[in-house]
């Protein structure tokens, strides 16, 4: 049987996402970080090598359009993973390879592995470009536990139900035919030692939106993303679920106006910084339909006011109000419905 060995440098690859070398291959970090091949022939396998926090380990596939995920032994040397197999020999298939969660793992992509395989020029990439900042709904965390829509979160699930795929930042690309760039990790602030990320030493925003590797416990640490690699032409910023929780003392009040400034500052101070790398992009601020204080958004929609044209706020119809756990598949695709069309509106503009 000929197995075709695909490198991930090869020029038939599209990636999607921050990626950087460690080792010589590609890093997927961020939940919806992918790659697309096109090939012919009978089965493709990943090489990876994977680094485990905890959680159950899976990945997402998409191939020739039918969706789903692959779960897999975790280890630290190169595995090979079966994404599909017995496929049509002669027919051209399209498979996406992606991380379908945040930071409970990482991984270096070694390249495919293709049965009788002959390679495809891809496709063009989408000219539309977008990036979100995100916390867990953007991630796509516990999207799959269907039968928990409008219901907490189910007990101890492990991570079984993440999945990026069905995250409203991507559902938004794919109805827009656009790129996405999803910088989403659960449970992260706008500040550093707030939120629920990386307890106890807790990580907000103000450090990781401009990293690629955003945990310091990775191999190699912590680095630094190239802004000129990826030019958005709309990002969308949806930080602000989780900027109530201190373990370190009292609960923020949002509705305290000391409290209050500061943390549109130190929002606003991300923002600029993104608006100096990207001045003709548009900026959409939003909060999720995930319960929180109305007060959030009233904070935002200020922000929105008082920053540039190119910035705005989007207030989704059941925002703070849909459910107590995370956002299930049909909720992630109602937020994505309003964000598309609100979109839409800027695409002409574009």
């Amino acid at each position: 049987m000929n197995k075709l060995y695909v490198s991930p440098d090869s020029d038939s690859l599209f990636y999607m996402g921050r990626t950087e070398l460690y080792g010589g291959f590609p890093r997927f970090v961020y939940a919806a970080t992918s790659v697309t091949v096109r090939f012919k022939g009978t089965a493709v396998s990943a090489k990876i090598r994977n680094h485990k926090f905890f959680n159950e380990m899976h990945i997402g596939v998409v191939i020739d359009g039918r969706h789903y995920k692959v779960s897999f032994e975790h280890s630290e040397e190169e595995i090979t993973i079966l994404l599909a197999d017995k496929l049509e020999a002669d027919a051209a298939h399209e498979l996406i390879f992606y991380k379908s969660q945040d930071a409970s793992h990482y991984f270096e992509f070694l390249g495919f592995e293709i049965e009788n395989g002959e390679l495809l020029a891809p496709n063009e990439p989408p000219k539309l470009k977008i990036e979100c900042y995100g916390d867990s709904v953007s991630a796509g965390e516990v999207v799959d536990a269907v039968e928990f829509t409008a219901k907490a979160d189910p007990d101890g699930h492990g991570g079984v139900y993440d999945d990026a795929w069905y995250s409203f930042p991507w559902i938004t690309a794919r109805n827009l035919g656009a790129q996405l760039y999803n910088i989403a990790q659960g449970g992260i602030s706008i500040f550093d030692n707030t939120g629920y990320y990386h307890a106890p030493d807790y990580i907000g925003m103000e450090m990781a939106y401009n990293k690629v590797c955003y945990f310091p416990e990775a191999l190699g640490g912590m680095s630094e993303w190239d802004f000129s690699r990826y030019t958005p032409d709309i990002v969308i910023f949806a930080v602000g679920q989780n900027d109530p929780h201190n373990e370190y003392g009292d609960d923020f009040d949002i509705d305290n106006p000391d409290y209050r400034l500061k943390w549109k500052n130190g929002y606003k101070k991300i923002i600029n910084d993104l608006r100096s790398k990207y001045p003709k992009a548009y900026f959409v601020l939003i909060l999720t339909v995930l319960e929180h204080e109305n007060g959030w958004d009233k904070a935002v929609e200020e922000i929105s006011a008082e920053l540039d044209e190119k910035v705005s706020y989007l207030k989704f119809t059941r925002a703070g109000k849909a459910t107590p756990g995370h956002p299930r598949i049909y909720e992630q695709y109602e937020m994505a419905e309003e964000l598309t069309a609100y979109l839409s509106k800027l695409i002409c503009e574009i």
